[in-house]
């Protein structure tokens, strides 16, 4: 992150060197995170809502296929905002403030299908504005302020079906030629408040169009001419709030043919120009909408002119303030299949209103004043479907629905009845959706017993139910959705679901339930349940025992259970086999029940369970060992319950766990290993937790910030609690260099290091390769001098001769008999002296420091000798320690000092030291012995000795 404010506080300088060399391990772990500033995905869509953004966000993923941007402060669409987003299929910037789009900033997006850019400030739509949008199929402007379209802004939307272009200034339709002329595909056009006072075929097109639906309503026109068949294909059209002065011209009423649906609501013209419009499409039209007429017509001959036209099979007349339903008012109504009268003011309604009706199927009274089920629907043999809602029917009677045995779909929701009987359904024997929800109902008193044998669906929540007793649904037979929640149900006698073998799914939450209810086994009838919900309720267990009858023993099929969030605060636990016989249950919630602990074997019952839900309990610490029998976990909720740590994952073993919530907890430190044990972790939410912002949490920082498979939700507002001097701070605004190693750097460093070492001992090599075997050799001569230094044994022999065995012939024919024979010293030889089974290296320096002297007699193959050059280095340890002329030496070759220069140590030698030469002395032999007689002789002092050799002297 850039422009960070807050600096880490390590805890000691131990702890954040041993973090240091972690973050090195971690480097090699496979576990990554990412967070967005400003988003969350979801379903592989990037949702950017209201997030007061200025800018398009640059850390979205360009792998998600939805990104919605909606209700933010975005003025301005780049060229860069998009790219690579090459897969991406919506794109909503729907409420911005979006007043220039930069050409080619779509260019990325070549599968994107959806495109909305409503209320925005866009004033013009410039030359290839679209470009790159070829796989577009919706495009949607409305309510911007667009006065101009240039003639290639929509050349690439060839395969447009939807343009929404309505609420702008485009004010003639010579506008929309420049839009229509590149949409060979478009399929519904949305124009509705364009200020447009002409609508003519020539000016619009001039060739054949695939429109279907076209939305005109809300603009002043004026002047409506069809020349010409440029719409062979049109099929809706909304000429809704068009002013009353509209001269209607459709020269031949072949060029509406297809017209079926047709909406002219809020019309102020006059009647004889509503029937002109209503001829033109006579021969096709299924669909009239009349809403809110506000010219006062003489409803009466508008609706049955209406329906004088012999296709049209749906009549909606909404808010058109009836107050009563006459006789007459649908007396031409024979072919009407939909009868749509909701939200006017009816408050009664003549038995005889609907009598020419043959056909009705779809009644609609809905948001009316009706104070009971009208008597006009008894004879409606045909009906399907009826919605008497939200009205004011406070009974009803045993043959409001008389002889309606073909209903499929009841609706008396949001009514004011009270009680049932017992015959009010009989003649119901079809239908499938009952809604009764919202009214005052207390008792059933057997509506639902006998009858209605294929009611599917039931909705009878948001009453005053208190108790359901025996039998109460036994003739429900097919039910499968039954909706109890919001009554006020204490009481669940035995068999009160009796006969409900089809239920799948039952609400029962909010309302007075006890354990004691449940402990009875109501609900043991239900064998097909899949889904339950028994959330906020008064179900509360003190205690983690065994239950004698679990209650849902016999719900094997049960998929989805909720329990509740208590009405009266207490501490609980749940019985260690309340989940008994749940062996497919996938989904369960005990969301805010105040639990405290569960048992080890809660969930040995649950082998399928996917998603768990324990927020806002008290349960401070969780054991590993409760996930064990339900490793197959996606989902984890446990928000707000106190957990001082994630610990428990670790040994969980949740390897498939893709989503984790927790949030509002206690803990402070998210370590690595909790993270490293969720390999499958795709959505994880901490919110609220309070963070410590030192290095304890500099891997999880560190992760959190890296773009890849799991998403870390509003990370970016995550705040400090701890240290107090960095509390509020964002966590993700924290430096964590002092708590890590750069990586990078050392790399850098090792491969620098790797590199330097090479070159070196390269270097070495091939010019000191003879320095550092000199070397090794002194250092161990210098080893076993420390060791022979103090042991002052009494000298042996007069010299110990040192030399090479290819020098062996001159050292046994010439030098013994010499030096032996002729002056009587007794001399040292290796191959003589050396005792056997004694290791080389003790038996030379033993030989040197049992001699006086040392004699070195020096060839080319001398100097190439190991054993050799160590003789010599022991030597002149002695002579260096002793400070005694202990070493004589003896060339038998001439050898340049050139070539010594690898043989460091004898070219050191021979800067300071006398030696002798046979090569030199051949012609005066007995010059040379009798100078090597000299040299052995005992000195005290090397100034000395050094005075009695007169042979040449090397610098």
């Amino acid at each position: 992150m850039g422009g960070k404010e807050a600096k880490t506080k390590p805890k000691g300088g131990s702890k954040c060197f041993k973090l240091s060399i972690v973050f090195l391990l971690l480097t090699i772990v496979p576990v990554t995170g990412f967070s967005l500033r400003s988003c969350r995905i979801s379903n592989d869509v990037a949702l950017c809502v209201n997030s007061g953004l200025g800018v398009v966000p640059k850390d979205v993923p360009s792998t998600v296929k939805g990104f919605d941007l909606s209700l933010n402060r975005i003025s301005k669409i780049q060229v860069s905002d998009f790219k690579n987003f090459s897969i991406l299929t919506q794109l909503d910037l729907n409420n911005n403030r979006i007043s220039q789009i930069d050409t080619g900033a779509f260019v990325d997006l070549i599968s994107l299908q959806k495109l909305n850019l409503n209320n925005n400030k866009l004033r013009e739509l410039g030359d290839h504005l679209f470009l790159g949008l070829s796989n577009l199929q919706e495009l949607r402007l409305n309510s911007n302020q667009i006065t101009a379209v240039s003639s290639t802004s929509f050349r690439s939307l060839t395969s447009l079906t939807l343009l929404d272009i309505s609420k702008n200034k485009l004010a003639h339709v010579t506008k929309l030629h420049t839009i229509l002329q590149h949409l060979p595909n478009l399929r519904t056009l949305k124009i509705q408040n364009n200020h447009l006072t002409k609508f003519r075929s020539w000016e619009l097109t001039n060739s054949s169009l695939a429109l279907a639906s076209i939305d005109l309503s809300q603009n002043p026109v004026e002047d409506f001419q069809i020349t010409a068949d440029v719409f062979p294909n049109l099929t809706w059209i909304n000429l809704a709030r068009t002013p009353k002065k509209l001269i209607w011209d459709v020269r031949n009423k072949t060029f509406l043919r297809g017209v079926s649906t047709l909406d002219i609501s809020w019309f102020e013209m006059p009647f004889d120009n509503i029937k002109k419009i209503l001829e033109s499409v006579n021969s096709s039209l299924t669909i009239l909408r009349m809403d809110e007429m506000k010219y006062r017509y003489n409803h009466e001959a508008l609706i049955n002119v209406s329906c004088t036209i012999p296709t049209l099979s749906k009549l909606q007349l909404r808010r058109n303030k009836f107050n009563s339903v006459s006789s007459d008012l649908f007396q031409l109504c024979i072919n009407i299949t939909e009868l749509d009268l909701k939200d006017n003011l009816i408050q009664n309604i003549s038995n005889e209103a609907f009598r020419s009706f043959q056909r009705l199927r779809i009644v609609d009274l809905s948001r009316n004043m009706l104070p009971s089920v009208p008597l006009a629907l008894r004879n409606l043999r045909t009906l399907s479907e009826l919605d008497l809602s939200k009205n004011k029917i406070s009974t009803l009677e045993c043959h409001d629905f008389a002889n309606l045995t073909r209903l499929r779909q009841l609706s008396l929701h949001l009514n004011t009845i009270s009680v049932l009987k017992d015959c009010v359904f009989k003649d119901l024997t079809r239908l499938d959706v009952l809604k009764l929800q919202s009214n005052t109902i207390s008792k059933l008193n057997g509506a639902f017993k006998t009858y209605l044998p294929n009611l599917r669906q039931l909705r009878l929540n948001g009453n005053k139910l208190t108790i359901l007793r025996y039998g109460e649904f036994k003739g429900l037979k097919s039910l499968q959705n039954l909706s109890l929640h919001q009554n006020q149900i204490k009481k669940i006698e035995n068999g009160s679901f009796i006969g409900l073998t089809s239920l799948t799914d039952i609400q029962l939450l909010t309302n007075d339930l006890s354990q004691h209810e449940l402990n009875k086994g109501g609900f043991n009838d239900l064998i097909n349940l899949r889904r339950l919900d028994l959330s906020d309720n008064h179900i509360n267990y003190d205690s983690s025992s065994a239950l004698p009858h679990p209650p849902f023993s016999k719900l094997s099929h049960l998929q989805s259970l909720s329990l509740p969030g208590q009405k009266h605060r207490g501490k609980a636990q749940l019985p260690c086999n309340f989940l008994q016989g749940l062996t497919n249950l996938s989904d369960f919630k005990a969301r805010n029940m105040q639990l405290v602990s569960f048992s080890k074997g809660m969930f040995k019952y649950t082998p399928q369970l996917q998603t768990l839900d324990l927020s806002s309990n008290e349960l401070i610490d969780i054991s590993p060992d409760l996930f064990f029998p339900i490793q197959g976990l996606k989902s984890l909720y446990i928000s707000r319950t106190n957990l001082r740590s994630l610990d428990f994952l670790i040994g969980a073993n949740l390897t498939e766990l893709e989503f984790l919530q927790s949030r509002k907890n206690a803990y402070s430190v998210i370590s690595k290993d909790v993270i490293g044990s969720l390999p499958a972790l795709i959505y994880v939410d901490l919110q609220g937790n309070s963070f410590t912002c030192d290095c304890d949490n500099a891997w999880f920082l560190k992760w959190v910030e890296k773009d890849n498979r799991t998403q870390v939700f509003d990370a970016y507002n995550f705040e400090c609690n701890y240290p107090p001097d960095l509390k509020g701070k964002k966590l993700l605004d924290l430096d964590v260099g002092p708590c890590t190693v750069d990586i990078d750097f050392i790399c850098y460093v090792s491969t620098t290091c790797m590199i330097l070492l090479f070159m070196g001992v390269s270097f070495t090599y091939n010019f000191l390769r003879w320095q550092l075997v000199y070397a090794y050799y002194l250092f161990l001569a210098f080893l076993f001098d420390s060791k022979q230094r103090n042991k002052q044994a009494p000298t042996q022999y007069d010299a110990f001769v040192s030399y090479n065995v290819h020098d062996e012939p001159w050292v046994i024919g010439q030098m013994l008999p010499k030096l032996e024979g002729e002056q009587g010293w007794k001399l040292c030889l290796h191959h003589r002296d050396f005792e056997p089974g004694k290791p080389i290296i003790e038996n030379i320096t033993d030989a040197i420091y049992g001699s006086r002297k040392t004699i070195c007699v020096i060839s080319r193959k001398y100097l190439e000798s190991e054993w050799c050059s160590r003789e010599i280095q022991v030597a002149s340890f002695r002579l260096f320690d002793e400070h005694k002329d202990v070493l004589i030496l003896v060339f038998l070759e001439d050898i340049p000092r050139s070539q010594l220069s690898p043989y460091y140590s004898m070219r050191k030698l021979l800067q300071r030291r006398t030696y002798l030469s046979w090569l030199q002395a051949q012609e005066h032999t007995e010059l040379f012995w009798e100078k090597l007689r000299q040299a052995l002789k005992t000195r005290r002092d090397l100034s000395q000795d050094r005075l009695l050799l007169t042979v040449e002297d090397r610098p």
